[in-house]
């Protein structure tokens, strides 16, 4: 029989931690994550899935009012604004990823700033970053009740099982709850958890993430109204279990006592380089190592005289698409990003664009891609490798692999390159005013005695005259 009294021990936490416990590491990991997923999101207000959103939720109005990310005049109902930031976050899948395997931020985030407009009392910069930590830590907490959970998934997408977890606790612990609403907030919000894997790679997928956040913090709200929801879902196979086929919680330990210590005190974030799901990472650095050792031995690189290449990746159904024809099953698709890396030498935003997908010599490199799964090759993000080798119609080989690229929690991306891509990201929307504000306040957040600065620089947006396009290189 599973031990009682879990869920009552998440909603004790949740309503007890506080801005004491919050430790320098756990301060910068989370700043880091706040700044990405801000530039992921303005980035994203300017894709097709963010602006059909956008439009279908302008048709809901309210007495309370929450910004709309990049954009300077769109107010909207706080669960719509929370919901089409979340999608922006996601748009690209350009987000952070964790170990247990999902997206952390996009999902807690756009809640608590939706959230925090409406209030009768300004949140401080350190209530908000209190907030976002109870959030992930529930994610990271929720996670670990399976192993499953530590492999790439098979079934659901973790974001949408965990992440509107996340968002109940976090706008929860913004609202105050007490413990035992804090606990029904996350069985009420059990109940809007969990998304087929069979619609990633499709304009639906950003919508794991904006439904997260929606769904989060409408329970934390209800739950405050007096709505109750199963006082044990966390402890029951037939509560928050049916996501898993190995669910084994654990009561979350007592955090007033020196027991409780964060997660992401000991497991950091990855952030991503190029807009493509994780896996797409190891397959690009290998293709851009082999490329390198190409052209480093014949003296120029030339597609034309390829015979094969041939990926040796994790099995993976869903991040197998030998030939995509969309921005979203290109992001999926380790042949597409071995390929766009090899012909371009890179992989960036545009790469991902109608035009350099559908080109000739793309598609004619694909015809060549073998795929192989050695048995060695954990479906893991803390296990796998990519290894990608080139044949000439000449007869030579020339192979790379990459264990952990750059960005990876085991090799971090530095300060200087995430407020880079953050700076890259933004400026797309943003007035370098704007941009620069973001950049300050997110860095000193624990400072600030109202968070609602944060919001108005995210309305600062460029005129015309003053867009900016520049290029990452990291």
């Amino acid at each position: 029989m599973l031990r009682k009294g879990i869920t009552e021990s998440f909603g004790a936490a949740i309503y007890t931690l506080n801005t004491a416990q919050l430790t320098d590491g756990v301060i910068n990991r989370s700043k880091r994550m706040m700044l990405d997923t801000l530039g992921v999101g303005l980035l994203g207000t300017r894709t097709a899935v963010f602006n059909k959103a956008l439009k279908y939720s302008q048709m809901f109005t309210s007495d309370k009012k929450s910004s709309v990310w990049g954009k300077s005049e769109i107010i909207l109902p706080p669960h719509y604004a929370a919901f089409v930031n979340g999608i922006a976050v996601h748009s690209m899948d350009f987000d952070d990823t964790w170990h247990p395997a999902t997206h952390p931020s996009g999902a807690v985030l756009p809640a608590l700033l939706a959230l925090a407009e409406t209030l009768p009392s300004q949140p401080s910069g350190l209530d908000l970053l209190l907030a976002f930590n109870v959030g992930i830590e529930v994610q990271g907490r929720l996670m670990r009740f399976s192993t499953e959970a530590y492999n790439i998934p098979e079934r659901f997408h973790p974001p949408s099982v965990v992440g509107v977890m996340g968002s109940a606790a976090a706008s929860a612990k913004l609202l105050g709850l007490s413990p035992e609403q804090c606990s029904h907030a996350l069985a009420i919000a059990a109940s809007s958890a969990g998304a087929p894997l069979a619609n990633t790679a499709t304009q639906t997928k950003p919508l794991h993430i904006g439904n997260a956040a929606r769904r989060g913090l409408e329970a934390a709200l209800l739950a405050q109204a007096g709505l109750e929801g199963n006082p044990a879902i966390l402890d029951m196979n037939c509560g928050f279990g049916v996501y898993y086929k190995d669910y084994s919680p654990s009561a979350m330990a007592d955090s007033t006592s020196g027991a409780f210590r964060w997660i992401l005190e000991d497991q950091d974030v990855a952030f991503k380089r190029i807009p493509a799901h994780l896996g797409m990472h190891w397959v690009v650095d290998a293709a851009l190592a082999a490329r390198a050792n190409l052209q480093n031995t014949a003296g120029h690189f030339d597609s034309n005289r390829i015979r094969r290449v041939t990926l040796r990746v994790p099995p993976s159904k869903y991040i197998n698409c030998p030939l995509p024809s969309t921005e979203h099953q290109a992001r999926h698709s380790f042949q597409f990003n071995a390929c766009s890396a090899l012909l371009d030498d890179n992989v960036t935003v545009a790469s991902f664009s109608d035009a350099l997908i559908r080109r000739s010599a793309l598609k004619e490199l694909l015809s060549k891609v073998t795929v192989e799964t050695p048995e060695d090759n954990q479906p893991s993000f803390d296990q796998m490798y990519c290894e990608v080798e080139v044949e000439t119609d000449q007869g030579l080989s020339y192979a790379a692999r990459c264990n952990t690229f750059y960005g990876h929690w085991r090799k971090p991306l530095s300060q200087e390159h995430l407020v880079e891509k953050f700076s890259v990201n933004a400026s797309s929307v943003l007035c370098t005013d704007g941009v620069d504000g973001v950049i300050d306040v997110v860095g000193n957040i624990e400072r600030q005695r109202g968070c609602s600065v944060l919001s108005s620089y995210l309305r600062m947006t460029s005129h015309p005259h003053e867009q900016q396009h520049r290029t990452m290189t990291l």
